[in-house]
């Protein structure tokens, strides 16, 4: 089972495959703010800094919210976000989740035209 390590509460935690970052916070008290849990606030962004790899495939919410330029640097939201089969270790910082929580969600552009 992969362990989530939450860097700031120093609480790492055994947890199932495909377990959602904020709710295994939540229930064992690992202590990533939150508020909405629906990729609506920004609230619950944190920083993959080590297994990143395990983390499954950005959905529309965390790009809407967070755009390109926090995923690059790494960001994610919790409330979004499952690991899959290895360890994490995740952080998240006051100031960046200030300007997640004020930046407008993008309003993304059509992957498929429908044309007839």
């Amino acid at each position: 089972m992969p362990n989530i390590h939450f860097v700031n509460s120093n609480k790492k935690l055994e947890v199932p495959e495909d377990s959602n970052i904020l709710r295994m916070s939540l229930r064992y008290d690992g202590e990533l703010p939150n508020r909405c849990g629906g990729g609506i606030c920004g609230t619950c962004v944190f920083k993959a800094e080590e297994g990143s790899e395990y983390l499954d495939n950005v959905k529309i919410q965390e790009r809407r919210k967070l755009g390109e330029e926090w995923l690059e640097k790494g960001y994610r939201l919790g409330c979004q976000t499952f690991v899959t089969n290895g360890d994490i270790a995740i952080s998240w910082d006051e100031e960046v989740t200030s300007q997640v929580k004020k930046r407008k969600p993008d309003k993304l552009k059509p992957t498929v035209s429908a044309s007839k």
